[in-house]
């Protein structure tokens, strides 16, 4: 796949996505999840490089939300879904959803959400999902005690790409290598011809280090688990919760895991902590094992006559003796004492191994002295041996623990990819049981839309409160009615309907069918008369409008603000007659319903939300629109209502007549 092909995917994006494995499959698929794992795309770039991908796939050439309003209530209902997703992630992910004019975008999303309906958003679920987020990769790890060996400048270059973590090393021949071993607990020669070579220390030859990272660099997937356990283990709760089989083996991962440090070093070995401890208790061992001799020497002077003939003193001070041979010749047995106290401290305290206890008598030999020191040279050696078996070990350990993980690795990822899209899933369920959605029927274009029973959660009120709306309307009608009797709710309430319908997702009614439409045009009330640039820029756009293609839903909330009434009549009455010319659907919020019907060359529909009256001086409003009805207007009830109540009606009658 040629990835500048896929809208929003420039050249610099296109190299990006060329080192993530599976990105053309995760394109084709709209998967953000896996392309949120390319370096440097964030879930949010990722969700819109996948709608691009999703609308390059089936041919959809976008711009179905045609005007600000109609962005708006997308924006309004996306609104809703995401704030039923726990995750980020799904946040994110819930933006490839969009409606589209493309039947099979429209169907493809149908059936993924009939089955994410049925999906049980239990607080177990919820809970365990606020632990899960997209795994991270390991950043600026350094492994210093293992190098790369190569004669190759070339295999040089690609082994620096392909192992930051690894010292690179240029060597001629196995005379470099050896000198190289020296220098690394272990050297990895990538030549073939390295094979075989007698070199001391730990010198092995991988050919192929790309095809064996866990052994070549074991602490990058280490590292991976250990930076990522929280969100694995919350990902396997997800799982449980929800009873959904894992990609992985939950047991298998979770002893692995308990075989890992927070660090990313293995755990659990007692050779492995005897060897670190030494290593680090070495010089504090030393001294305090000469401690233990000083103090063995001390009780013993303290406690012992000294008896020295003059003769012995004076032929010990001509030869120029210090103190030190007189205590050797007198004090022999207890300095013999002293250093067996010194070196059996010394070898309990770093638990030395046979082997390694042998450096105990070359710590702590020679010439009797006090107070009495350890020698520097074998404990410097004892330290140099300490730390390559430590190394070794640990090395063997997480080459051991990496082996185990390796299998593991990709289908962590599922794991927690398949945590991170039921989120997606249980946020459209949600938003289905919250609503009372139903699935709409998705119907040929130019069948208009039919509604029962439909309610806004858009409302300033909550949504058990909301009274339920029907409306149906094919061609091009106007909607009457009284001031605040929810005309524009009611406009709402079809344009959200409507968009829904089109992303495929279910629609808050107990009913509905919505031909499919190729736009919305949704024109919000103007806030007053234009001055006469802005009325120009007004009548472009329905200039453009009403010359476009065919096939498109028009809601208009009271047109007749952007000028005087007469020629706003007139001028509606004319984008009627168009549009009706056209095919499209649409609905005209208008108080001068009668003007523009008498204005227009075509037979319009009038519908009307009625008031049916008043009470305590607030209107008694049926939602549901009338058809074929031409509601009465507030000021018209409130005459009706002081002629009924006046002594004198006379004057209300008459203007009553006059409506």
């Amino acid at each position: 796949m040629e990835f500048t092909s896929v809208p929003g995917i420039g050249e610099k994006t296109a190299e990006t996505l060329a080192e993530l494995d599976g990105a053309e499959g995760a394109l084709r698929r709209g998967d953000v999840a896996t392309l949120a794992r390319a370096p440097g795309l964030t879930e949010g770039r990722a969700a819109a490089i996948a709608r691009g991908a999703i609308r390059r796939r089936h041919d959809d050439p976008g711009g179905w939300l045609a005007t600000d309003r109609a962005r708006e209530v997308y924006e309004d209902a996306l609104g809703l879904l995401q704030e039923r997703a726990v995750t980020d992630y799904a946040e994110k992910r819930l933006r490839t959803l969009y409606p589209s004019a493309t039947e099979s975008r429209i169907e493809e999303v149908r059936a993924w959400a009939a089955e994410a309906v049925e999906r049980e958003p239990n607080e177990a679920v919820v809970e365990a999902l606020a632990g899960v987020e997209q795994p991270t990769e390991p950043r600026g790890l350094r492994v210093r005690e293992r190098a790369l060996a190569t004669a190759d400048a070339e295999r040089y270059a690609e082994a620096k790409d392909a192992f930051p973590e690894l010292s690179v090393e240029v060597v001629e021949d196995a005379r470099d290598l050896a000198e190289l071993a020296r220098s690394y607990s272990t050297v990895v020669a990538l030549d073939e011809t390295f094979a075989g070579v007698d070199v001391d220390g730990d010198v092995r030859v991988i050919p192929d280090p790309e095809a064996h990272h866990e052994e070549v660099v074991p602490e990058r997937l280490l590292a991976f688990f250990a930076e990522n356990r929280a969100e694995l283990l919350a990902a396997l709760d997800v799982h449980e919760a929800a009873g959904i089989d894992p990609a992985l083996d939950p047991a298998a991962l979770r002893d692995a895991l308990s075989r890992l440090d927070d660090d990313g070093t293995p755990r659990g070995d007692d050779e492995l902590r005897r060897l670190t401890n030494a290593v680090d208790d070495l010089d504090a061992a030393a001294s305090t094992a000469a401690s233990v001799a000083n103090d063995h020497l001390r009780d013993a002077i303290r406690e012992q006559d000294v008896t020295i003939e003059g003769t012995d003193f004076l032929s010990l001070v001509e030869q120029g003796a210090r103190v030190d041979s007189l205590l050797s010749r007198e004090l022999a047995d207890e300095y013999d004492a002293a250093i067996r106290k010194a070196r059996e401290h010394f070898v309990d305290a770093l638990q030395l191994q046979p082997g390694e206890d042998d450096f105990a008598e070359r710590v702590f030999a020679g010439e009797p002295t006090f107070p009495t020191e350890h020698n520097e040279e074998p404990l410097s050696r004892l330290r140099t041996e300490l730390k390559a078996a430590r190394d070794r070990r640990a090395a063997k350990l997480k080459s051991g623990l990496a082996a185990d993980l390796a299998d593991l690795r990709e289908p962590a990822d599922d794991l927690i990819a398949d945590a991170l899209e039921l989120d997606v899933e249980l946020a459209v369920a949600r938003f289905a049981r919250d609503f009372d959605c139903v699935v709409p029927e998705v119907d040929e274009p130019g069948t208009g839309f039919a509604i029962e029973g439909g309610r806004s959660p858009l409302l300033d009120v909550a949504f058990e409160e909301a009274e339920p709306v029907d409306y149906a309307v094919e061609g091009v009608t106007l909607l009457s009615g009284v001031n605040s009797g929810g005309k524009t709710s009611t406009l709402d309430l079809v344009a959200l309907i409507v968009t829904l319908a089109h992303m495929g997702l279910p629609v808050p009614a107990a009913s509905a069918r919505v031909g499919r439409v190729s736009e919305l045009h949704y024109y919000a009330k103007s806030q007053g008369t234009l001055d006469a640039g802005a009325f120009e820029s007004t009548l472009r756009d329905f200039g453009e409008l009403v010359s476009g293609a065919s096939g498109r839903l028009v809601l208009v909330d009271e047109l007749e603000s952007i000028t005087e009434p007469g020629a706003s009549a007139k001028i509606i009455a004319g984008i009627l007659e168009a549009l009706d010319e056209q095919g499209a659907t649409g609905v005209f919020v208008s108080h001068l319903a009668r003007q523009i019907r008498e204005a227009a060359d075509v037979d319009v529909a009038v519908d009307g939300i009625e008031a049916v009256g008043l009470a305590d001086g607030e209107l008694v409003v049926n939602r549901s629109p009338k058809k074929d009805h031409l509601a009465r207007s507030t000021p018209e009830l409130i005459v009706e209502k002081l002629a009924t109540e006046s002594s004198d009606p006379d004057f209300y009658e008459g203007l009553l007549e006059k409506f």
